[in-house]
């Protein structure tokens, strides 16, 4: 386990629009208010198409990371998530998770790690600045280069 004492900064509300990609708009967010690094703690959206990671087929090693996507569409979804900077390419590095009501399938849900999404209606979202320390994503070379938040 690890933890620091975290400072926050500005608190930005981002409203997407009907058609957005999830990711270029976040990004473009964070590109307008300057914001390198934070933690979105809740967001709402609608989403007419997602991609989430997820496999119906046997996994050979369960302990390994799932690198395969399942494909949604049609739903509602709750997430939220970290927001770290990559120094080297000068970019965001999102982590967003949801969980994702299915309309047309009496809203069974699907939950996990959001690959890609497009906006449908509408999505909601505050994200929290965070002064320091830095946060950045490093593969962990111990656990299959799984990008991990460090802090500092």
């Amino acid at each position: 386990m690890r933890s620091r004492d975290l400072t926050p900064g500005r608190m930005i509300g981002v409203v997407f629009d009907h058609g957005d990609d999830f990711f270029t708009a976040l990004t473009d967010a964070c590109r307008v208010h300057d914001i390198k690094q934070g933690y979105v703690p809740m967001f709402i959206a609608g989403l007419s198409t997602a991609k989430i990671v997820g496999t119906c087929q046997r996994l050979d090693n369960p302990e390994a990371p799932v690198w395969a996507h399942v494909d949604l569409t049609n739903v509602e979804a709750l997430g939220g998530g970290t927001i770290a900077w990559d120094d080297t390419n000068q970019m965001i590095v999102p982590h967003i998770h949801l969980t994702a009501g299915l309309k047309e399938h009496s809203a069974t849900a699907r939950t996990s790690h959001l690959l890609d999404a497009t906006v449908q209606f509408l999505t909601e979202m505050l994200i929290i600045e965070i002064s320091s320390p830095a946060m950045r994503r490093v593969p962990n070379p111990d656990l299959y280069d799984v990008p991990q938040l460090r802090l500092g």
